[in-house]
């Protein structure tokens, strides 16, 4: 494992965190997760030299912060770090942010947080922060002890990011960051404005929620030609790694062996290579022609009013396109429940204002409604209904 010290920071921590939002669950229920399971992969990931664990307010239906804390204080507090977040958008008054704080030490059983974000900052979060004194409130709570390290994670333009910075004093911020969205969502310039302020970067979504670890055949030949050994996976975890500014990669590592490959990726994270980086831009370019909805499977639109399991539906969705395998389609929702179909969508928008994506989630569901339609149409037999 390898361990890095940036910024003002004495802590060393490890290149590789884990995410506390994908941990195996029952019945497609994400509040229901397999503790047992929870337990064996936190494990591993302790014993593998891992100390980042990164946990939120509504992961897992509210879950991920007592179950990932009740495992962890089987260990020193000194031997990890905890990171959490505060739901910005359940801010309503002055007094919600110590509220929700104070609310969350109590689930995490921890009298401090080593780092602590305020969570998925766009602007329209930025204005609640500024209305309601958030950032006010932090910095007492970092006076306390309350609070080791202050930051952020951020989802908007870098213009947004560069005043935030200016505005208030942060120890650290998260980005979205994977070889994709280097140039797709300008990760690169919000990268490069951590970097000349000495900021060490956090990065969230090193393979984009899964989806560069499957990538189409004609996009991963690139990365084959030059590594037939190396995951898919393993190239984007290793390109986030390698980049000197950046404090800690973090991964949602569902299965023991996602952790085992992680490990030994970034233990051998180093410069890329000419050829490497070619590689990575033709991948990115051939994946680009797919026209793939850019989920990452984060669920936090799983708020929907109706029961929609966008999720679910746009993983099926993005499959069949990257094979054009209409039984990806068919072995995606077969299982879903009546009321997660996307015929129960009734385009109340609200998935989209909780999207980190941007995605316009209503008409993307309806795109995909369309071509349902239109499979069983040619099909007397219709494999499924949506």
């Amino acid at each position: 494992m390898q361990y890095r010290h940036l910024g003002n920071f004495e802590e060393r921590v490890s290149l590789l965190g884990y995410g506390c939002m994908r941990f195996p669950v029952r019945e497609d229920d994400p509040a229901n997760i397999v503790e047992e399971e929870a337990e064996k992969l936190i494990d591993q990931a302790i014993a593998s030299g891992i100390t980042y664990f990164d946990t939120a307010y509504p992961y897992h239906g509210g879950r991920s912060e007592e179950v990932s804390s009740r495992i962890l204080r089987k260990y020193p507090r000194s031997s990890y770090y905890l990171a959490d977040k505060l739901p910005i958008w359940l801010i309503k008054k002055d007094e919600d942010t110590k509220r929700y704080f104070e609310e969350q030490l109590v689930r995490c059983q921890v009298e401090y947080f080593d780092f602590y974000l305020v969570h998925s900052l766009d602007r329209n979060k930025y204005r609640i922060c500024e209305q309601y004194h958030v950032f006010d409130t932090l910095k007492r709570l970092k006076e306390e002890g309350k609070i080791r390290h202050l930051g952020f994670s951020f989802h908007d333009d870098a213009g947004l990011l560069e005043q935030i910075l200016d505005d208030h004093s942060w120890d650290f911020v998260q980005i979205q960051l994977n070889y994709l969205d280097w140039e797709l969502q300008d990760a690169k310039h919000q990268y490069e404005v951590l970097a000349a302020r000495g900021l060490p970067c956090m990065v969230m979504e090193p393979v984009r929620g899964g989806v560069l670890a499957s990538l189409p055949e004609n996009a991963a030949a690139y990365l084959k030609d030059v590594h037939p050994e190396a995951s898919c996976a393993s190239w984007a975890i290793r390109f986030a790694a390698s980049l000197p500014n950046v404090l800690c990669v973090l991964s949602g590592m569902a299965s023991q062996d996602v952790i085992e490959e992680n490990v030994r990726t970034v233990s051998n994270a180093g410069e890329f290579r000419a050829e490497e980086v070619r590689a990575l831009r033709l991948a990115a370019r051939e994946f680009r022609k797919g026209n793939l909805i850019g989920c990452t499977g984060c669920g936090y639109c799983r708020e929907c009013p109706k029961g929609v399991n966008i999720p679910k539906i746009f993983a099926g969705y993005n499959q069949y396109l990257v094979g054009k395998d209409r039984f990806q389609l068919y072995n995606a929702y077969v299982k879903l429940k009546d009321e997660e179909k996307v015929r129960n969508c009734i385009k109340c928008g609200s998935c989209m204002t909780h999207c980190p994506q941007g995605i316009p989630i209503t008409e993307k569901l309806g795109e995909v409604q369309a071509l349902v339609d239109e499979i069983n149409a040619n099909r007397p037999d219709s494999w499924f209904e949506l």
